[in-house]
């Protein structure tokens, strides 16, 4: 393997709270024959805080209809990935987003506009369940193309030759990227809570500051459009796939950005229409961006 390969996989062998590899397990269980993998990601990972939190998980099968059968659900996947569910477990947690080998591997690298796949395995994960060898190095070799897919859009941009602040430059570009509630000190947060892994991966990434940076800002531009109209489209999809989603998404935005908003019983009636309509009021608030 490539020096990133090794540390890719020395990173998804680490140890996690034995109730994170029981959730993952079932999650698993719920897809027999398509299931290949589960990865823990997310601020749960890094603060170690499981109880009263929402756990993060991608689930890696290897076809959507194997999957989903006939269920309108490959189809909705295939077309706009990732599909994302709710889960509970032994009193804990969790929403898992669902993607093949074959899309995994391509959202993680250069190839896509979407930013929210190589942003994310860009940070610390964790391959909590496999289902043999051959699923484990699938995992690795796209997990390797994150960080050099984010370095390398984001070194045009960079304010400084630093590596660390390399990072910081490229996740808060990602931030913006998405429809995302945190506030603008996350992205800095993210690299600070580990800054020696983040050197590590630079290093073996091998990509420092410099490039185009008039195309930079270009691509930005668009990835940004691209990402926002995304996202909506995203939440209008887990109307049908995630119960209850509607107040997720006040939960979340009320506990990154500091915000008291409120779900009317009608939102929940109609979530699409809710989040639809709430969306104009949480941008002109800038309770996300």
């Amino acid at each position: 393997m490539t020096p990133l390969q090794d540390l890719v996989a020395a990173e998804l062998a680490e140890a996690v709270d034995p109730r994170v590899s029981a959730m993952a397990a079932a999650i698993a269980a719920l897809y027999p024959g398509a299931a290949r993998a589960v990865l823990f990601y997310g601020s749960c990972l890094r603060s170690r805080e499981l109880d009263g939190q929402m756990l993060d998980f991608y689930l890696i099968v290897s076809d959507y209809r194997e999957a989903y059968g006939r269920s309108w659900l490959a189809t909705a996947n295939r077309l706009i990935p990732p599909n994302v569910f709710p889960f509970e477990f032994d009193g804990l947690a969790a929403k898992y987003a669902v993607l093949s080998e074959a899309d995994f591997f391509r959202l993680n690298g250069p190839e896509t506009l979407s930013v929210s796949v190589w942003a994310r395995f860009a940070q610390p994960s964790r391959l909590v369940w496999s289902a043999d060898a051959s699923a484990t190095a699938a995992c690795i070799r796209a997990i390797a193309r994150a960080a050099p897919t984010l370095l390398r859009a984001a070194a045009p941009l960079a304010g400084s030759d630093d590596p660390l602040q390399l990072w910081r430059d490229a996740f808060a570009l990602t931030y913006s990227a998405e429809l995302r509630a945190e506030r603008t000190q996350r992205a800095a947060s993210v690299v600070d809570a580990d800054p020696e892994r983040y050197r590590r991966f630079a290093a073996a990434a091998g990509i420092g500051r410099g490039g185009d940076a008039a195309k930079a800002r270009w691509l930005w531009a668009k990835r940004r459009r691209v990402g926002k109209l995304i996202s909506v489209v995203r939440l209008a999809k887990a109307s049908g796939t995630f119960a209850g989603g509607i107040d997720y998404l006040a939960w979340k935005i009320n506990r990154h950005a500091g915000t008291d908003i409120a779900i009317a019983p009608w939102q929940r009636r109609w979530p699409l229409l809710g989040a639809v309509t709430l969306l104009p009021r949480l941008l002109r608030r800038g309770a996300i961006r």
